[in-house]
């Protein structure tokens, strides 16, 4: 017999009817053993006050039972529909009171995990919404310039201007996937970044092989201050993508014969190492949202970029256990320190 597929009230009922012949049996034996008529009568007036107390300790469970699954249900249904925390029961040696708390345990997780998908959902529109808006000025411009080519008679002269102009925006387009690629792969775990004793400098020249022609293009002298000989326990390829970045803010806002300085200090905790430019400089009441996601100032829109840069490069430092700092002034250019874990 499977207990588990009987009712509650069954399982009474048998217990009940199998305690009456058993004690009709126990009663039956002793009179014919005794011959005794109030032997018979006293196991009968017994078997009628178990049988009563059996009733009442019946009503008593199930009235609990009904009370136990009306609050077990009750809690459930506050968990589904997230209107409320399950209600503790206030005796904590009851069974309810156990499997409350585990309710209750239960509860906290589905809400941080709803808190959770929430946060992605209005960072999925958030980026959503930032990517539309980036890619629609260079798609809009493309049209722009490919309609005219269809429409219009053109010298060669202007259509060498406008291939260049398409040229132009179809870079801007491929930079920006790019850099949406590498953040995303970096945001979702598809790429951990892999600490390694190596050399710094090493990674300080793969950055900087990124940046020389365009710094000699604008003139611009780099000098670069690190020990060879500094070891430091760090990605160095994601490393390298972080200070390019930084070199790479450097030159495009750093005028026409300035000047780019990378200078590396060995602390006790950290090692300091420190991009300098003579550009214009950032106001202190943007410093906090440069590191934002797509954030450009109003004043650098004619530059080429997508404000992704930073984001990235502080991405790339949190998750190494460093942090980056920035110190700019304008009119006196800025000083960007990424803060690298010696351990």
């Amino acid at each position: 017999m499977n207990l588990g597929r009987i009712s509650v009230k069954r399982i009474f009922l048998l217990l009940s009817g199998g305690m009456v012949v058993s004690m009709l049996a126990i009663c039956a034996v002793f009179f014919v053993v005794t011959g005794q008529i109030w032997m018979l009568i006293v196991g009968i007036l017994l078997m009628l006050c178990a049988l009563a107390w059996m009733f009442l300790l019946t009503a008593a469970f199930s009235k609990r039972l009904s009370i136990f699954t009306r609050e077990l249900c009750r809690a459930m249904d506050q968990m589904i529909s997230g209107s409320g925390e399950p209600v503790r029961a206030g005796d904590s040696e009851t069974l309810f009171a156990r499997i409350s708390y585990r309710l209750t345990r239960l509860y906290g997780i589905m809400q941080e995990n709803r808190r959770k998908v929430d946060e992605e959902r209005q960072e999925l529109q958030m980026l959503v919404s930032d990517v539309s808006h980036q890619v629609k000025t260079p798609v809009a411009n493309l049209k722009m310039v490919t309609d005219t080519l269809l429409s219009k008679p053109v010298t060669e002269e202007e259509q060498l201007e406008f291939l260049k102009g398409i040229r132009n925006q179809t870079d801007k387009l491929e930079f920006l996937f790019q850099a949406l690629v590498k953040t995303s792969r970096l945001e979702t775990g598809a790429i951990r970044l892999e600490k390694k004793d190596a050399p710094l400098i090493d990674t300080l020249a793969m950055a900087l092989s990124g940046i020389v022609y365009a710094a000699e293009k604008k003139n611009i002298s780099v000098t670069v201050d690190c020990p060879e000989d500094l070891i430091l326990s760090h990605d160095s390829k994601w490393t390298a993508e972080a200070v390019f970045n930084l070199l790479d803010n450097a030159v495009k806002y750093t005028s026409a014969g300035g000047a780019i300085r990378i200078s590396v200090e060995q602390w006790e905790m950290y090692v300091k190492l420190s991009v300098s430019d003579t550009g214009k400089g950032i106001p202190e009441s943007n410093q906090a949202a440069i590191f934002r996601r797509f954030y450009r100032e109003e004043e650098v829109h004619e530059q080429q970029g997508v404000g992704i840069g930073l984001y990235l490069t502080r991405e790339i430092v949190t998750r190494q256990g460093g942090y980056i700092k920035v110190v700019s002034e304008p009119g006196k250019g800025s000083e960007f320190s990424i803060m690298l874990p010696t351990r």
